[in-house]
């Protein structure tokens, strides 16, 4: 089996969450599974003084604009034999109209770490680094009917620059982090999901499985294992995805790819199929 993993993060400017990154995929999935891992193009961010993902993600459109690459992305898996593409970000922007692009799985981290906590616990809390991101998971929570089952959506409290560039998880940020979990428990949560892979990533790294009696979520594990069994059940017996309906329906292959190249989408890719 093997499986595109792409990141939101541009993994080529943190070498080494890229590398731990890498290292906990190998250790979640099974032997016989491959990830290749992508980040995101380069100038995918906002990398000027003072901004950083939030800059451009905090805004609908801006993040409507970068569903178009990893869509592509999906494309390019498919294309050069990949069994599955996982989208390892909370907010999986156009997961839903990239999944109509291709016949081979598509999973995102927030509807697999969001499925997988129905199966842990009755109501489930978001923490997010994005505070202006939490309209968009409320509007994916509601597209997947799972409106009744969120407890609370908050902000955890630091942003993304205070996990990335530290080799261990920092005593206080882990004290905000319990500080904040804390709060959505009291919200109802009786299972917690860290908003986004890098923050799964440093909590897995500090062995923090639970807050008190609540188990809490690893995105990436729950997003590639979701791969491995969709991708099984493809094989093994033939059940794959409806395409049936309008975000449903396979659209022209070719004509997607005109179209990508008269927005330019495909020009972020290099030969080797990936956007870094």
């Amino acid at each position: 089996m093997k499986i595109w993993h792409q990141s939101f993060t541009t993994l080529s400017r943190v070498p080494e969450y890229n590398e731990k990154l890498r290292a906990h995929i190998k250790k979640i999935v099974r032997s016989d599974t491959e990830v290749v891992v992508h980040g995101s193009h380069e100038d995918t961010h906002d990398h000027r003084p003072g901004a950083g993902p939030s800059t451009d993600v905090g805004y609908a459109y801006m993040q409507a604009l970068h569903s178009h690459q990893f869509s592509y992305a999906a494309i390019l898996a498919e294309e050069s034999g990949f069994d599955a593409f996982t989208l390892g970000t909370i907010p999986e922007p156009g997961i839903r109209e990239t999944k109509s692009l291709v016949t081979i799985p598509v999973v995102g981290y927030g509807e697999c770490a969001m499925s997988l906590a129905g199966h842990l616990g009755h109501r489930f809390g978001v923490l997010l680094f994005i505070k202006e991101m939490i309209p968009m998971i409320e509007s994916n929570i509601e597209r997947l009917g799972m409106t009744s089952r969120c407890a609370a959506i908050k902000y955890v409290g630091f942003p993304s620059t205070a996990v990335l560039p530290n080799k261990d998880a920092p005593s206080d940020i882990l004290d905000i982090f319990y500080d904040n979990a804390r709060q959505l428990i009291a919200d109802g949560a009786d299972v917690i999901i860290p908003g986004e892979a890098p923050l799964s990533l440093l909590l897995n790294r500090a062995g923090i499985t639970r807050v008190d009696d609540v188990p809490v979520i690893e995105g990436i594990a729950a997003t590639l294992k979701t791969a491995e069994l969709l991708v099984d059940m493809k094989h093994q017996i033939g059940t794959w995805r409806s395409t049936r309906g309008y975000y449903q329906a396979i659209p022209p292959r070719e004509r997607v790819k005109e179209l990508t190249q008269l927005y330019g989408i495909s020009k972020l890719f290099t030969t080797a199929g990936k956007a870094e």
